[in-house]
């Protein structure tokens, strides 16, 4: 079928134009010759390639012409196209737990209770990502596929800087870490994310001999830069064993690392304690070195400079180091150990690039507590709302974006929250996620919930009661009028008719539940039974929704009564759904034939009254037909007439003689 497209303004429309249609969570972009529009391929169908577009859409290119004069070629542009990639499946999944938990986490703890529960929900954040990651790198490596393997890998890549970006934010942001134990949480962010090195590490450790290794240097050089005093003297020791002459510059050297005043986590000695030992320390260590007594050996010499905080000897191993953020770190710990948040500043080198890479830019931005850069610079480098949204919603639970709110109304966290269950509804089950997020904006989530639920697809009658159920606890009547009516439709379409009234019932659509009524009378008309007796016989109060209901509910408890032998009972409510004109003049004449049986019962069941009252019914049926309709009827219809009006007046004959007999007594 064509899609209902428009051509974008301004195109010339003797040549090519480009042409679009706005679906739910996409949009159909198509390139055509005079105006020609493109089918909609099937979601799902054939293979489409995919290329990451700026910000966080992605385009899939659907299918491409032959590049002949009427050829064209159609896209789909989605957005937050990773909700679709299978592997980070867990990554939407578990994140949502942990958010909804942040969401119902008693408000009332304060101070440090309050901020210890905020950076163990960081860093249970985290501890998703590094769980995803690994499942996603454990499948690069299984994979034979070349493309999927490189899909992997930069997936790994991708979830590896997030984790990077996030780990730096809880401890600048989150954990808020004063000076002192501020370098040590840097310190340990180094180490985990600066993972180069760590084969090189593994090589020498593992060889016979590591102080003959090639690298044994480069490897105590990359201890002492990340701060690992305890590995480097280690090291160290083995070489002073193998070399007795250097014995007492390794024993000074080992001493000087030894006594290098660390703040640590549960030190109670005061920054001003800290500053003077480092400055006595500081002070040994450049008299050693400027005694020569390192000079016969450049490598112990090298490692006294870098303790001393020396930028050119640390720059010269900017190799081992491979991050200006770890260069950063070790330049902090040798010559700014106390340093203060607010004291941390970007005068650094970057390699020597004149323009950085996104993730450089974003760590800057950390480092320069420019929050709201971070998240902007986030939306952009990344290919969904996953990492935004929840970052930005734990800053917001610190009470750091308070002051910010947008121009058009929502705050930050509410406008990423929005974007990200957008996305996630655009799929046949993450929208399951979408409502909770929804659920947590308290300025538009609603009525975003009300636009996108009415858009899911209700392929079983599973999702829709699953959607039902959710439309039900929010109290959203109209969006369950619609999906019960669309429900009751599909139904009725199937001549499921059992289910198309249930769904009617649940509806509360009387004019639907009429329509219903009146096929399961005309089935039971051609068939002589009911379906779905279950349902029709527990109706309760729910028949009352229309006349046409209540009498189909009443019917049935008449036939109910007739299999039972209540044929006095059977015969009163008989007259009453006849009486009441509350049945379709087209059912009369199957209600006055329902009483033949009773009429020609041995024990007289009707009275001379409701004799009459029969009568006067199959009259009315006969008076209200015109002449026309009299010859059309069939032969049978008039038999049936001429058989209730002989029983009529048989059963009334014996109803007289019966209240003779007994007056007479």
């Amino acid at each position: 079928a064509a899609v209902p497209s428009q051509v974008v303004p301004g195109a010339d429309p003797s040549a090519r134009q480009l042409c679009f249609a706005w679906g739910p969570a996409e949009v159909l972009v198509c390139e055509t010759l005079f105006g020609r529009r493109g089918g909609s391929p099937a979601r799902g169908e054939g293979g489409p390639r995919r290329a990451l577009l700026p910000g966080a859409l992605t385009a899939c290119v659907a299918g491409t012409g032959e590049g002949g004069p009427g050829s064209s070629r159609l896209f789909v542009v989605r957005k937050d196209q990773d909700v679709y990639i299978q592997t980070l499946r867990k990554l939407f999944n578990e994140s949502h737990g942990i958010f909804i938990g942040l969401q119902r986490s008693e408000e009332e703890l304060a101070g440090k209770s309050r901020k210890a529960q905020l950076v163990q929900v960081s860093k249970n954040y985290r501890s998703v990502i590094r769980a995803c990651m690994e499942d996603m790198h454990q499948a690069a490596i299984s994979t034979r596929d070349p493309a999927l393997q490189s899909q992997y890998s930069t997936q790994v890549s991708i979830l590896s800087a997030m984790e990077l970006i996030w780990n730096l934010c809880e401890i600048l942001f989150v954990e808020a870490a004063a000076a002192g134990p501020l370098l040590l949480h840097l310190l340990d962010w180094v180490r985990l994310h600066v993972c180069d090195v760590d084969n090189m590490v593994r090589e020498v450790l593992s060889s016979e001999n590591p102080s003959k290794h090639e690298l044994f240097w480069n490897v105590v050089d990359v201890f002492v830069l990340q701060g690992r005093m305890d590995e480097a003297r280690h090291l160290l020791s083995k070489e002073a064993s193998a070399n007795p002459a250097s014995v007492n510059m390794y024993k000074i050297l080992d001493d000087l690392m030894k006594k290098m005043p660390v703040p640590s986590l549960g030190n109670t000695q005061t920054l001003t304690e800290m500053e003077l030992k480092w400055q006595h320390w500081h002070e040994e260590c450049q008299r050693y070195l400027q005694d020569g007594t390192f000079a016969s050996n450049s490598h112990m010499e090298s490692i006294c400079k870098i303790l001393l905080g020396d930028e050119d000897a640390i720059l010269e191993k900017k190799e081992l180091m491979t991050t200006w953020y770890h260069f950063l770190v070790t330049r902090l710990l040798y010559s700014h150990p106390t340093v203060k948040p607010m004291e941390l500043r970007m005068d650094l080198f970057l390699g020597g690039e004149s323009s950085p890479e996104p993730l450089d830019t974003i760590l800057m931005a950390a480092f320069e507590f420019e929050m709201h850069q971070v998240i902007k610079e986030c939306s952009i480098a990344l290919s969904n709302w996953w990492f935004v949204a929840h970052l930005t919603d734990l800053l917001d639970h610190c009470k750091l974006l308070q002051s910010h709110n947008l121009y058009f109304g929502s705050n930050m966290r509410e406008f990423l929250l929005l974007e990200y269950a957008s996305g996630l509804f655009s799929h046949h089950s993450l929208w399951q996620l979408g409502v909770d997020y929804f659920d947590h904006c308290p300025e538009y989530g609603r009525v975003y919930l009300e636009l996108h639920i009415e858009r899911i697809p209700l392929n079983t009658e599973q999702k829709a009661l699953k959607v039902l159920r959710i439309c039900e606890q929010r109290q959203m009547h109209e969006q369950v009028r619609s999906i019960c009516k669309i429900m009751a439709m599909k139904a009725l379409r199937n001549n499921r008719l059992g289910s198309a009234l249930s769904w009617s019932i649940r509806a509360k659509d009387a004019a639907f539940a009429t329509l219903i009524s009146d096929r399961f009378l005309k089935d039971y008309c051609e068939r002589g039974c009911f379906s779905d007796l279950d349902l029709i016989d527990n109706l309760g109060p729910s028949m009352l929704l229309s006349d046409r209901l209540t009498f189909l509910g009443k019917y049935r408890e008449f036939h109910r009564l007739y299999g039972e032998k209540r044929f006095a009972e059977a015969a009163k409510l008989l007259l009453m759904l006849m009486t009441a004109h509350i049945a379709p003049c087209s059912f009369w004449l199957t209600l006055l034939t329902d009483a033949l049986p009773l009429l020609e019962q041995k024990e007289v069941i009707f009275s001379a009254e409701q004799t009459y009252e029969l009568m006067r019914c199959l009259e009315d049926l006969t008076a209200s037909k015109s002449d026309k309709q009299k010859l059309q009827d069939d032969d049978v219809e008039a038999m049936k007439v001429e058989m209730l009006r002989l029983a009529l007046a048989r059963n009334l004959a014996r109803v007289i003689v019966k209240e003779g007999t007994l007056e007479g007594s």
